[in-house]
Parts: C-alpha cells; structure tokens; sequence
C-alpha cells in the first residue's frame, strides 16, 4: 500500500510540474509577442516622427 502511494504521489508531482512548465511557457510566449508588438509600434511612432521633423526642416530650408 505505501509502495502505491509513493507512485501515485509521484505521478501526481510530475503532472504537476508539467503544468507549470506548460503555464509558463505560455506566458514567455505571451510576454515575447507583447514586447515584439510593442517594440514594433514604437518604431514606426519614432520613424514617422523623424519624417514628419525632416520634412518641416526641409520645407524651412527650401523657402529661405
């Protein structure tokens, strides 16, 4: 009877343990495509920035 115990218990550790292996892998992959989507949107914000400046100093320096 022990000797059951002691394999069911540790069937039980191991599912366990997959599942928070599960859980956190899913969560890495989460927080990868929200820092890879964030990481995107800030560029294109500071890209059009940069136009947006470098157009208006060309267009002062082309009316001068």
């Amino acid at each position: 009877m022990l000797i059951l115990s002691v394999l069911l218990g540790a069937s039980g550790c191991a599912e366990l343990k997959q599942a928070g292996t599960d859980i956190g892998h899913v969560t890495r992959d989460a927080t990868t495509a929200i820092g890879h989507a964030t990481r995107d949107a800030t560029k294109a914000i500071g890209h059009a920035s940069r136009d947006a400046v470098n157009s208006v100093n060309d267009d002062l320096n082309s009316d001068g």
